[in-house]
């Protein structure tokens, strides 16, 4: 069967277009036209390319650390495909040797069964600084064991991304990881600026949640939020919830790095599409208050994100256009994981993973999403 949807407006990752048709078959797109013998319909709003996040944690009340299932990555995939994301990649936090397993043949299952949404895996921590933990367990940081290499290395994960410290783990490891397709993110880190460069010419490409749990730029010592803004192919995720970063911030770093080298995470926790404001973790009593979410020692823990808000607040705060804030929620992640041919832009061949936005005000809200074809709504 062939869908046509006619959009009023479609933004395909280059173009703003009026009143246009995108054809679908098998998931796939297949023309930016109308096809004989499709099923047409009309749709009111700005058709874009689904949002892809590269660290999620949790969602629809349900935690990736607590409960490692098959129902967990449906319930999150869900929760998220109503603010827009198409696809993701479930993140387990700092864990013990036995959980990062879990998780990885979980991940495993998942691909193989086509779980819609679920793209790989994120593993944050636990090769991470102590100085830089956040709500990280200090009891599970550690260095970068051999068992722990050889689930990085597996070729059955999907796209895989480690966050890890540089003055914890190795350049020759750091090799290693990226030669075995996994992308390398630096964070939680207390890392020089010297560090955080030998990481990079080792293959590391990107920085977790930029500005957080990361050594801070300084007059007399760059360390690694300079070297994330000097670097010119390294991509930086960025945590838009008015909490993480001051506006300002941000709106700085926006203007410092490479062009479509920022691109919008979420670091969202179980709350994201739930009415859970409660929740555990690792020692922690975390609660949401409004849009934040801090632990009982004050400490933010995770957000309350989603990401259309993260494209919205983009707009807002780093005075840009809708445009350029979609594609750092879909292209730029993309380009970061190098899946840019299938996701993340609206081209022929590729997955028909797509949002659907209201355009009745300066702040649009998700009306659908569709991953490989099919509406969630």
């Amino acid at each position: 069967m062939i869908t046509t949807l006619i959009a009023d407006h479609l933004f395909d990752g280059k173009t703003l277009h009026s009143n246009h048709p995108i054809s679908i078959k098998d998931g796939k797109i297949i023309a930016f036209d109308t096809v004989k013998g499709a099923i047409e319909t009309k749709v009111s709003g700005l058709l874009t390319a689904g949002f892809i996040d590269t660290q999620v944690n949790g969602g629809g009340g349900c935690l990736l650390n607590q409960n490692t299932n098959l129902q967990t990555l449906t319930a999150m995939s869900t929760a998220h495909a109503k603010y827009g994301t198409s696809s993701l990649l479930p993140t387990l936090i700092t864990s013990n040797l036995n959980k990062i397993e879990q998780t990885a043949n979980l991940i495993s299952t998942a691909v193989a069964q086509h779980t819609p949404g679920i793209l790989g895996v994120h593993f944050e921590g636990p090769h991470i600084s102590e100085p830089k933990k956040g709500i990280h367990s200090s009891q599970q940081i550690r260095g970068l064991s051999q068992q722990e290499l050889d689930i990085y290395c597996r070729d059955d994960l999907g796209i895989k991304i480690v966050t890890l410290a540089p003055e914890n783990v190795s350049s020759e490891t750091i090799k290693i990881l990226v030669d075995h397709g996994v992308h390398v993110c630096l964070g939680h880190s207390n890392a020089s600026f010297e560090q955080a460069q030998a990481a990079l010419a080792a293959g590391a490409t990107g920085f977790t949640h930029l500005f957080n749990a990361m050594s801070a730029l300084e007059s007399r010592a760059p360390n690694m939020v300079g070297a994330a803004l000097l670097d010119e192919q390294s991509w930086c995720g960025i945590i838009l919830d008015g909490h993480h970063v001051h506006p300002s911030t941000a709106k700085l770093a926006y203007r410092a790095k490479a062009a479509r080298k920022m691109m919008l995470v979420t670091d969202s926790m179980s709350t994201i599409g739930s009415e859970q404001t409660q929740l555990h973790f690792d020692g922690h009593d975390i609660n949401l208050v409004g849009d934040k979410l801090t632990s009982n020692s004050g400490q933010l823990a995770g957000s309350a994100l989603n990401m259309i808000t993260a494209v919205n607040n983009a707009t807002h705060m780093l005075d840009i256009s809708l445009t350029d804030a979609l594609n750092m929620a879909s292209l730029y992640p993309a380009e970061f994981l190098g899946i840019e041919g299938s996701r993340g832009q609206l081209s022929i061949g590729a997955n028909a993973d797509l949002t659907l936005l209201s355009t009745t005000n300066s702040s649009p809200r998700v009306l659908n999403t569709w991953i490989g074809g099919k509406a969630i709504f």
